[in-house]
């Protein structure tokens, strides 16, 4: 496919466009690229919907060396590429550091929105002891270490090209500036984006898997997602682990069919 990129200010973001319909924008999470989606992309342009898959800043093969990495600007980015593909209202979906993304956009630009949906997200900061801080500073510098960490997100099922794709995203990583950006993207930053949540008046999805390691009871974070929410509805992806985009997209395609239906008649 064919790589587009829209000016932000003195960067760039990358994306690209399959299928035709509503559209529906996909911004992965901390250290990936557009590739962790290449499992759902196609069961959503068969279902007759527009997807622009996007480089978050500083990944794949959007630029890198950005002032800020901060959720409220990794939304306006997805804005811009709504604005660039002049497809809006779009669905906004965020896996992970990107569920933090889509409220800020959802909140500021209401017109371009007509829902969002949250892949795991993390509503309250993780409280690490001093090893794990010395670990997670270690994993967050290190491209190798980084792609091992990725690997146990995958607690019950891996996709058949998982070792392929992780190898081409720790190479990504690899590249000047990437792992700046890596550290950037969840970097604790004001306002949070539970405080804006009751701003958004558009449909809401959480989706979380059952099986994600990186909470200790999922469920709870879900619900507490939710609640955050004028209209919301959370749902488990069971024997999932914190991608059930990659791990489980049939089931993650068939959770989004009538939420995007929803959005679609709105």
């Amino acid at each position: 496919m064919t790589t587009s990129q829209v000016r932000r200010g003195d960067g760039q973001i990358a994306y690209e466009v399959r299928g035709e319909g509503p559209l529906v924008v996909l911004s992965h999470g901390m250290g990936e690229n557009r590739g962790s989606f290449r499992h759902l992309v196609p069961l959503l342009v068969a279902a007759g919907h527009r997807v622009a898959s996007v480089d978050v800043r500083g990944h794949g093969e959007s630029s890198v060396g950005w002032s800020t990495y901060a959720p409220a600007e990794v939304g306006a980015d997805l804005l811009a590429v709504v604005r660039d593909i002049d497809a809006g209202p779009a669905v906004l979906v965020g896996s992970s550091s990107s569920a933090a993304a889509v409220v800020f956009a959802a909140a500021d630009a209401p017109e371009l929105v007509a829902g969002i949906v949250q892949i795991g997200a993390f509503v309250g900061q993780q409280r690490l002891n001093v090893v794990m801080r010395l670990v997670l500073a270690a994993v967050l510098r290190s491209p190798r270490l980084f792609g091992m960490f990725h690997r146990t997100l995958f607690p019950v099922h891996r996709p058949a090209d998982d070792a392929a794709y992780r190898r081409s995203m720790v190479a990504n990583l690899r590249e000047p500036g990437r792992m700046a950006a890596v550290r950037g993207v969840i970097v604790p930053v004001q306002p949070h984006w539970t405080d804006r949540a009751r701003e958004v008046r558009q449909p809401v999805l959480v989706l979380m898997g059952a099986k994600d390691p990186d909470f200790p009871d999922p469920g709870a974070e879900a619900r507490a997602a939710r609640r955050l929410f004028a209209t919301a509805e959370a749902r488990m992806i069971e024997e999932s682990g914190h991608y059930p985009h990659a791990d489980r997209p049939q089931r993650t395609a068939d959770e989004l069919a009538g939420f995007l239906a929803v959005c679609a008649g709105a």
